[in-house]
């Protein structure tokens, strides 16, 4: 199982790759971000200082769309990293939450996600890629290398992601759901003449290391409101007792109401007060060191090929340095 760590791209950008640095020195293998330029600052920037500043660490968003950037200036943003450090990114892409919503439009439909996929993964690997009728190619690429792997919950982008993507990003670390989620997407690759095992499995949710549950559970409880801002799309899209998406999954959102971007993401989020503590513990690696190994040999054991560690709290520091210590060497 590989390893990645999960930030905001708070300022100062010097404190986000010191925090990445550190992850690398830890052996996490991915360094990802969040992505919404109102909200945070300008993660492209920033990676280009992480991957100066590291030696194997592979750097992406968590995730990007395919409207605040179009996909060509997506494609050459990643390519142009890839060719100054050595394809060390990966695209993590998904129909944009907080960046679309903040700036007051739509998440983006699943068909423009689709096309989406193709062309940035071809751009930035140096094939020729329509977009809206013109044939384009970037020139100047040579060897490009770009997974994209797409974040999904619902039925229908969970296809999408078997259907087309390198990689799958489930926000949540719930065993159930995980292993409802992999098998839609690994029975949706097969339907499309894939190889399910090709697609690759990553798992991001917050994790706290220490013995106080109460203290964890406050730290990432902001969570379980990003998760319910999504679900409760599914519901309006599909239906409370549609069959289409798990109770499990939905039941807990009843009590939601509104969600304030301007708090996302973060501990104290007063939109969260609706989430439970047994959500929080569902969705969420809390408590010591042999309570997260048995989570993630869990997952592990379902097909989980990378843990990201959202560190999103007050134990940033403490957090990698016990994934360090104690669970990247048993679990890699």
């Amino acid at each position: 199982m590989d390893f990645g760590l999960v930030l905001q791209t708070d300022p100062p950008a010097t404190a986000v790759v010191d925090l990445m640095r550190r992850a690398e020195r830890s052996g996490f293998r991915y360094g990802w971000t969040f992505d919404s330029a109102v909200l945070w600052q300008e993660p492209f920037v920033i990676y280009s200082r992480i991957l100066e500043h590291t030696e194997r660490l592979v750097v992406g968003p968590m995730v990007t769309n395919p409207s605040t950037r179009t996909p060509e200036v997506t494609a050459s943003t990643f390519a142009t990293l890839n060719d100054m450090y050595g394809n060390r990114t990966v695209c993590g892409i998904g129909r944009g939450d907080s960046a679309m919503r903040v700036a007051g439009r739509k998440p983006n439909t699943l068909a423009s996600l689709r096309e989406s996929i193709r062309v940035i993964r071809d751009l930035a690997e140096g094939r020729e890629a329509d977009v809206g009728g013109t044939a384009l190619k970037i020139p100047w690429v040579r060897d490009g290398r770009l997974p994209v792997w797409m974040a999904a919950y619902g039925p229908k982008a969970l296809a999408l992601a078997g259907q087309e993507a390198d990689g799958f990003i489930l926000q949540l670390a719930d065993p159930f759901l995980t292993e409802w989620m992999i098998k839609h997407v690994r029975d949706a690759a097969a339907e499309a003449g894939r190889d399910p095992a090709a697609v690759r499995i990553c798992v991001a949710a917050p994790a706290y290391v220490g013995d106080d549950l109460a203290h964890a559970r406050e730290q990432c409880r902001w969570f379980g409101g990003m998760v319910g801002n999504h679900v409760a799309d599914l519901v309006e899209r599909y239906g409370e007792h549609s069959g289409l998406v798990p109770e499990a999954l939905t039941a807990y959102i009843k009590q939601r109401h509104g969600y304030d971007y301007s708090h996302h993401g973060r501990a104290g989020n007063p939109s969260t007060d609706f989430v439970p503590d047994e959500i929080v513990d569902r969705f969420c690696l809390l408590g010591p060191v042999a309570a997260h190994r048995e989570r993630l040999e869990h997952l592990r054991d379902l097909g989980v090929d990378q843990f990201a560690v959202y560190a999103m709290h007050d134990a940033k520091e403490a957090t990698i340095d016990a994934y360090g210590e104690h669970l990247i060497p048993a679990l890699s």
